[in-house]
């Protein structure tokens, strides 16, 4: 193989990479738990909360990051939301047009929780 030839393999392989390296997920879902997480302090004046939504079939916990107002009101659980996930980090959005940006905490492939069976 000539040096042109590697040259523009590379190019081509460098070309495609970042469209399969991880796409963005975006849709609109209901918002099923909203709950605070840690406490506030001095330092740390306000409440981080924690957003779990469904999307694609697995559920999603989306924390807030510390320094971010906001309000429990402006998130009622089982509202309609839009969300954006980037890899671990997301965004939610409510119908108001309020935008958090969050971090994965978890991800559960929702067809990993079958129900066992009863006791005989």
């Amino acid at each position: 193989m000539s040096r042109k030839q590697i040259a523009a393999s590379l190019m081509v392989l460098m070309c495609t990479l970042p469209a399969t390296a991880g796409s963005k997920q975006k849709g609109t879902t209901t918002l099923k738990d909203f709950q605070p997480a840690g406490t506030t302090d001095k330092k740390h004046k306000h409440q981080q909360f924690d957003f779990t939504f469904d999307a694609s079939g697995t559920e999603y916990t989306c924390r807030s990051p510390e320094g971010t107002k906001l309000k429990a009101t402006e998130f009622p659980v089982n509202s309609n939301i839009s969300y954006e996930i980037d890899g671990d980090k997301g965004k939610v959005k409510n119908t108001s047009g309020k935008e958090v940006k969050c971090t994965m905490m978890r991800i559960q492939n929702l067809s990993d929780t079958s129900t066992p069976a009863a006791p005989r």
